[in-house]
């Protein structure tokens, strides 16, 4: 018998030797018993185990008849070993060099036969130059997360990650073997979407939520029905990619403080396994396609929150677990001296314009829309995403415009958080080709100020609530502008009323934390109080605020929790309360089901008056598509800055329902006027539709043409055949 030939591997790192099987003694190969059906056959034995050159086209760890193909790349690297785990073991009983041969271009790949995906998980080792002046930091000593690792282990019972202890992810094999049936996305327009935004545990985890499951994807699925009678089509979750709780995790005055909020990525192709209801070895993802596949069966679609713009590693002094022992220069911005640009505010940033991480983040995308079904994906700090190498604003980002022009992601919605936390503000010029939609934080600005009352905002107030067309031309930025008062970041609709400054001391930076410019309004008393008629203002100033998102021309978008007066007791940044400040008070839904009817009632009013969505003819009856109204009917002109009431009207013409006329009426004034309405063609009279100054609705017709709105509320009119 010949002695197998033994190749050296050039690192020293990489320890271990490769012995070369001669693929002519059948007798060899004949003892791995492999069906006749697999094809494949090894080519080499690396310390016991049967090897031959992989599938360099598919990264990760992919399950194929007979073994495991594992693909990674690096471009600096000197050499990579795999190394696996039994599960839950802390040594590894396994240490595969790749070969030099294995490697083509820049990407090392390899089969290894008869591995037992349920038994094994697995980390690489990368050696390479070290020069941290050019970003150079490799490290032979380090066990690294797969960049396109699609499940990682330990991470499945919250609170109890012990990365932060043994400075290790490990990432696992997953089937893909879900049934879909015949299931269509609904792929609902753009003009039509109403979006829930939500965080996957706060939203059930607390008891008074009453489900089986509470914080996980099963308990909101719990929650459909009530989803689906509140009225939303979609729901946009906060993040569900792999994140680690335990990051920055500290005790403050007793209460343990974790990386609730998820805004900080471990793995951007794993799912969170603390958000299931079971344990999913090796079918991690399971229950959020659930998830999925139910919530579109119900017409509602699912968008991911996705947070491309900096990793889990932080700076020089964050941890290393993954991107920075691969391709630190490569996977980061950093500047000419090899220290991390914090454009993201969280201590690095990624360069997302770079080929390999823009690769990178189309393969991600394409994942999920592929093998999760997601409808649409909302972008954080996405202004970092059209940054360059060096950090500056590009004019035609390829990354973004690679998006816009996707083939697989062409029925995706894509929203984008327009602005990063160095100062990049886009909101209206973010480079979209008429594909991306952008949060517009300046409908928030403006509108939340015009109903507190601020001087000067009347002509703001009214060009936002016709669809922001100063700031998003409608021929150029179709359906672009996302609406909204609340979101998770900030104040809730609730405490937006009940609170003129933050109350952030629980977060433990002594209240420095959380945005000061909150243009919020306590209506006369700072925080909780049983005066009735500031709660009765309160709860009025919640209406308005709603009955005007879903009278405005855009996609609106509110906080959960909003339609039932949730609280978070005046803090506006709880990214690190995993306790009741965050999660949802379901208890309060009692209490406020008059607010939940009218929350309820409004958005029937928005789907069933088109015109309020997208214009539809142009005008109709003599009115144009969009007016401007005062006291008087026809406002002339600007604005002035000492007007506080505002009147739109829409007109359209549907072809089987006829002309559609919706007169919003906006009172930001402290004492009640007298408006008229402008006049309508013969046959058709004025109805009230909506008047928050009552809790409870009673549309009524509005024959004379003329009405008192009563001081700081809101009235809704229609126009029908009078009788």
């Amino acid at each position: 018998m010949v002695p197998p030939v033994q190749t050296p591997v050039e690192n020293r790192a990489l320890e271990g030797r490769i012995h070369v099987m001669d693929i002519n003694k059948k007798e060899q190969i004949a003892e791995l018993n492999l069906p006749r059906t697999i094809h494949l056959v090894p080519l080499d034995i690396i310390n016991g185990f049967s090897v031959r050159p992989g599938f360099y086209e598919i990264n990760g760890a992919t399950a194929i008849p007979g073994g495991v193909n594992f693909t990674v790349h690096s471009f600096s690297a000197t050499g990579i070993e795999l190394v696996l785990f039994h599960r839950g073991e802390k040594e590894p009983y396994a240490v595969l060099p790749f070969p030099q041969h294995y490697r083509i271009g820049n990407v090392y790949s390899m089969i290894v036969f008869k591995l037992n995906m349920e038994e094994f998980e697995y980390v690489y080792r990368v050696s390479g130059p070290y020069d941290p002046k050019k970003g150079l930091i490799f490290d032979s000593t380090k066990d690294l997360l797969d960049p396109y690792a699609k499940a990682v282990s330990g991470q499945r019972e919250w609170g109890k990650g012990d990365f932060w202890q043994e400075n290790s992810y490990r990432a696992r094999v997953v089937k893909d073997d879900f049934d879909w049936g015949n299931m269509k996305s609904p792929l609902i327009p753009m003009e039509d979407l109403i979006i829930y935004e939500l965080h996957v545990r706060g939203f059930t985890k607390d008891l008074s939520s009453g489900v089986l499951h509470p914080g996980t994807f099963e308990g909101l699925m719990e929650k459909l029905p009530y989803l689906k009678e509140l009225g939303v089509n979609a729901v946009e979750l906060m993040p569900i990619f792999e994140f680690d709780e335990m990051q920055d995790s500290r005790m403050v005055d007793g209460q343990m403080l974790y990386n609730y909020w998820g805004y900080s990525t471990v793995s951007f192709f794993a799912p969170n396994t603390s958000y299931t209801a079971s344990q999913e070895y090796n079918r991690e993802g399971n229950e959020l396609k659930k998830l999925i596949r139910e919530f579109n069966k119900a017409g509602i679609e699912v968008y991911l929150d996705v947070v491309f713009n900096h990793t889990a590693e932080g700076n020089e002094q964050g941890p290393f677990f993954s991107f920075k022992g691969f391709d630190n220069n490569i996977y980061y911005l950093l500047t000419p001296d090899g220290h991390y640009y914090n454009f993201s505010g969280c201590g690095n940033t990624l360069n997302c314009n770079h080929p390999i991480v823009h690769q990178m983040i189309m393969n991600c995308l394409r994942y999920w829309v592929t093998t999760y079904r997601v409808d649409g994906f909302r972008f954080d700090l996405a202004s970092i995403l059209g940054r360059n190498e060096d950090g500056s604003p590009m004019d035609k980002p390829p990354l973004l415009q690679a998006m816009a022009f996707d083939p697989i992601l062409g029925d995706v919605k894509l929203i984008a958080e327009a602005w990063d936390a160095d100062g990049l503000y886009q909101v209206g010029t973010f480079p979209s080709w008429n594909r991306w939609a952008e949060w517009n934080g300046r409908y928030r600005d403006d509108m939340r100020r015009y109903i507190k009352g601020d001087p000067g905002c009347a002509q703001a107030a009214a060009l936002r609530i016709a669809g922001s067309r100063d700031i998003y031309a409608e021929n150029v930025r179709e359906n672009a502008s996302v609406n909204f008062f609340t979101c998770h970041d900030g104040f809730t609709l609730y405490d937006l009323y009940a609170y003129n400054y933050k109350h952030n001391e629980k977060n433990g930076w002594n209240n420095t934390d959380g945005a000061n410019d909150n243009n919020s309004w306590n209506c006369g008393v700072e925080g909780e109080t049983a005066d009735g008629e500031v709660n009765a203002l309160r709860m009025r100033m919640m209406r308005n605020a709603f009955a005007l998102l879903m009278c405005s021309r855009g996609i609106p978008m509110f906080l959960a929790g909003d339609e039932f007066c949730n609280t978070q007791f005046g803090n506006n940044n709880a990214y690190c309360q995993d306790n009741i400040t965050s999660w949802l008070d379901w208890s309060l839904l009692e209490k406020h089901q008059d607010m939940f009817d009218f929350f309820k009632y409004m958005i029937a009013f928005r789907k069933s008056h088109r015109i309020l969505r997208a214009n539809m003819s142009g005008g109709a009856c003599g009115f144009p598509d969009v007016s401007f109204h005062g006291i008087n009917p026809w406002h002339n002109g600007p604005f002035s800055k000492d007007d506080h009431y505002v009147g739109v009207a829409f007109a359209g013409w549907d072809k089987e329902a006829g002309p559609q006329l919706v007169y919003v009426a906006s009172n930001a004034y402290w004492e009640d006027l007298t408006i008229t309405l402008p006049p309508l063609p013969a046959g058709l009279c004025w109805n009230m539709e909506a008047d928050t100054w009552e809790s409870a609705q009673c549309p009524r017709p509005c024959p004379e043409g003329r009405f008192t709105i009563r001081r700081r509320s809101v009235m809704v009119f229609t126009a029908s055949a009078s009788h």
